[in-house]
């Protein structure tokens, strides 16, 4: 029987390629968004206002998919646990950027890919990792290992007023990475009991909606709409619409024509863009063991997600 375009098998062409790249770059330029959206909005708040946005594009989404926006009791739970831990993990996403740089969170947030292989092969054991993909581990580990040795702030970049890291920051946002990689392994699950369009849309609404409360109860006196400018605006319609709105439909559409593994691929450019984002809007340019730290990181995610097909 002929195989349909959307088979989810075919090889991924040069405008697939185009797209999936176009997409880690855009991926690149979420902590600088959530940077000048927290220079007059405090770190939960900013989060709040997020998923507001992405989950008004979701509804959206879901129409146009024409999916259902009920839960069914059975998707109830699943639903729950989503939320639950996206809430978590981007509260310290957020925390941590607000203490560190954009450039180290960038680098730090990508290390998902390490915890989802590390869990997979060690605890669940349902992706085993060869001699290649596990030096890449390591390599990624030491990457982060020097990242974590140049936090602290540069006075005279401070005072130049550049983004400046932390030992505070930067852990908050290596737990963060942590729980996103707990994240997509649970969410993996929770994708054959609530189809993703509906599993997205309400882990949005149950995020937005302890983001809120946190904020009300704990950001109250930080939060003044009337200070925010354009650049906190544009930076939050940029986290909303086009990470979490164009971002995840580019994403669905190459999902169902091409292999999880091979686009998976194209995840190590993520950090590169984000520290070179980072540099040309709210950093000083990277220091020598920044760029060899990115390398390691980027190359180690590149080894990990290299799966040879089978014959």
């Amino acid at each position: 029987m002929r195989q349909g375009h959307d088979d989810g098998r075919q090889p991924i062409g040069p405008s697939s390629a185009s797209l999936a790249i176009l997409t880690s770059f855009l991926w690149g330029g979420t902590p600088v968004a959530i940077k000048y959206s927290q220079d007059v909005l405090p770190p939960i708040g900013v989060a709040a206002a997020r998923f507001l946005l992405a989950a008004g594009f979701m509804v959206a989404w879901c129409s146009i998919q024409r999916v259902s926006l009920k839960l069914k009791p059975e998707e109830r739970r699943p639903a729950l646990i989503c939320g639950l831990l996206l809430y978590a993990q981007i509260a310290l996403f957020h925390l941590g950027l607000h203490r560190s740089s954009p450039s180290h969170g960038s680098l730090l947030i990508n290390t998902f890919v390490l915890w989802v292989a590390g869990i997979e092969h060690f605890i669940t054991r349902t992706d085993r990792l060869n001699s290649r993909r596990l030096g890449g581990l390591v390599l990624s580990a030491s990457g982060v290992g020097m990242v974590l040795a140049l936090s602290g702030a540069d006075p005279q970049q401070a005072a130049a007023g550049f983004d400046q890291p932390s030992m505070t920051g930067d852990l908050l946002l290596v737990g963060s990475g942590f729980l996103l990689g707990v994240k997509i392994i649970y969410t993996k699950q929770a994708v054959r009991v609530v189809p993703p369009p509906r599993l997205i849309l309400w882990h949005d609404v149950i995020g937005m909606v302890l983001f809120a409360v946190t904020a009300a109860a704990l950001e109250r006196e930080q939060i003044d709409i009337g200070e925010v400018r354009i650049e906190a605006g544009l930076g939050l319609l940029y986290q909303g619409l086009v990470v979490a709105g164009f971002c995840f439909a580019v994403q669905s559409q190459l999902l169902k024509r091409h292999p999880a593994a091979r686009l998976s691929v194209f995840a190590f450019s993520t950090p590169i863009f984000g520290v070179l984002i980072a540099w040309a809007f709210r950093e000083a340019a990277p220091t020598p063991w920044l760029l060899v730290a990115g390398a390691a990181v980027a190359t180690g995610i590149a080894l990990v997600n290299w799966k040879t097909p089978p014959r």
